[in-house]
């Protein structure tokens, strides 16, 4: 009894770009997936969060229960930048662009979009105040200075450090999305 979708000698004809079924194109979505150096700092993040779990019902079971509420508060805390900073990059929709930092986020709706270009520059290296050479996705919106914003990702930054290719695609998935939804 033969099993098709077991075997690899079948060729695969569904399209990458088209939707799913079940997709909803109104959503905020990342054209692009984290970078290795994001994921893996979250999951230490997560895994140091889960020992700290560990100590808080430890505490809980041996001591005062005031000790364990402070140290599972912190495994809340540890659990919530984990999450936050999975959540950094750029975001798109029918609405605009959003630029999500971790402490602050910036919407800009595709009727203030004026450019969305990629630009060699000095860039930084993860964010530190380090600067090498480097590429950055910029954004132009009515009313700002070219300069007034921080770029909206580089070459160096925790999702594509080491992957120049996965910039590029990222980059132009994003300028893409301007181009269809940007104002003609």
């Amino acid at each position: 009894m033969p099993l098709p979708f077991l075997t690899a000698d079948r060729v695969f004809e569904a399209a990458d770009d088209v939707p799913l079924p079940h997709e909803d194109r109104d959503r905020w979505r990342r054209p692009y997936r984290p970078g290795p150096w994001r994921v893996v700092v979250a999951a230490l993040a997560l895994l140091l969060a889960s020992f700290v779990l560990f100590a808080a019902v430890i505490i809980a079971a041996t001591a005062q229960l005031a000790s364990a509420a402070l140290v599972f508060g912190l495994a809340l805390l540890v659990i919530a930048v984990a999450l936050r900073l999975l959540r950094v990059g750029v975001w798109v929709s029918p609405r605009g662009l959003r630029h999500v930092g971790f402490l602050t986020t910036r919407t800009a709706s595709w009727e203030q979009v004026v450019s969305v270009r990629t630009v060699q520059q000095p860039v930084r290296w993860l964010g530190l105040p380090r600067t090498v050479q480097g590429q950055a996705l910029l954004l132009g919106r009515q009313g700002r200075e070219a300069g007034d914003l921080p770029p909206l990702m580089t070459t160096h930054n925790a999702d594509f450090l080491g992957r120049s290719e996965a910039f590029d695609r990222a980059a132009d998935s994003v300028e893409a999305w301007a181009a269809d939804y940007g104002p003609r």
